[in-house]
């Protein structure tokens, strides 16, 4: 399945930049009105008609459109420190996009060797990374910040990381679980990733007088709770996930300690001592599996007359 990436979407019409005109054009030999298949970056997946087979700014004309095209139920935030030989990162980019992630922050810690990175280069990985692995949505690749910094910059959690029915009749899902890979019991004691991903549970609807909240492996069940007492901050988005991985050095103890006031729970990712590269994909696998797997590969719902979401 050909793939093109349109930089902008407005009008009814998808415009492709001058390297995706060129590759659409010249290299695939496409001529006005042939079917193009085109994603916007943010998952959705634009069937389309070429316009203007033009070599350097190709134009083509919405017909349908899939939202959430070759989506994951979570929104999975990616911190990870830049490895001293870059190719590795880039190889972490790649393969990230390829299982599901949305947002990637290249962080620095106090014991990391590279301070510095191409964010444009990570982003054109991403791009084809996310086009070959049938995605609509192209994950964010953040300017590059200090552990500290990102850290501090993260909202206050007005809940818990686990937080479900209990005895004072809360149903309030959690705004978001963080997660920080440290290998070592030094500053606290560390759980499974896995079993940090079990505990967390998303609120999935109110709707008929019952509470139903989800979660990967047993399903949905219902609040015991009367409709009356239940939170009215339940919501249905999707859960937000960030993880921290450091890097060759790991962190140090004052960074973990940060994290953790900043609601970090340190995790371990199995016995094996990981490459930065490796954890952060051990972790993004983590999640796929725990989280990803229940949603189909892809949407197999008819795509819809286009509506007024570029018009």
């Amino acid at each position: 399945m050909e793939l093109f990436y349109a930089y902008k979407v407005g009008g009814g019409y998808a415009y492709l930049d001058s390297e995706e005109s060129y590759h659409c054009v010249r290299v695939l030999r496409h001529i006005a009105g042939e079917p193009l298949n085109i994603i916007d970056g943010h998952g959705t997946l634009l069937h389309c008609t070429l316009k203007d087979a033009s070599l350097t700014s190709a134009v083509a004309t919405i017909i349908s459109e899939e939202p959430g095209w070759g989506g994951h139920p979570y929104y999975l935030r990616m911190a990870v420190c830049p490895t001293k030989n870059m190719d590795r990162y880039e190889w972490f980019v790649e393969k990230a996009t390829e299982l599901g992630v949305d947002e990637i922050v290249p962080v620095i810690g106090e014991h990391s060797e590279r301070r510095k990175v191409r964010e444009d280069r990570l982003q054109k990985i991403a791009l084809s990374a996310a086009k070959q692995s049938l995605k609509g949505a192209v994950p964010v690749i953040a300017p590059a910040v200090s552990v500290a910094n990102f850290v501090g910059s993260l909202p206050g959690m007005r809940s818990a990381p686990q937080k479900k029915c209990s005895a004072e009749r809360s149903c309030q899902p959690a705004e978001e679980l963080r997660l920080i890979a440290y290998c070592s019991d030094d500053v606290a004691t560390r759980g499974s990733i896995v079993d940090a991903l079990l505990a967390a549970e998303a609120v999935e609807s109110h709707a008929d007088g019952e509470c139903r909240y989800r979660t990967p492996f047993s399903g949905v069940r219902t609040c015991p709770f009367p409709a009356a007492e239940r939170s009215a901050a339940a919501s249905s988005d999707k859960p937000i996930i960030t993880v921290l991985i450091g890097p060759e050095g790991d962190f140090s103890q004052n960074e973990v300690q940060a994290a953790m006031r900043a609601g970090f729970e340190p995790v371990h990712l199995g016995p094996s001592r990981l490459r930065t590269e490796t954890a952060a994909i051990t972790a993004v696998e983590a999640v796929y599996f725990t989280l990803g797997l229940h949603t189909p590969a892809y949407d197999k719902t008819p795509p819809q007359p286009l509506e007024s979401n570029y018009l």
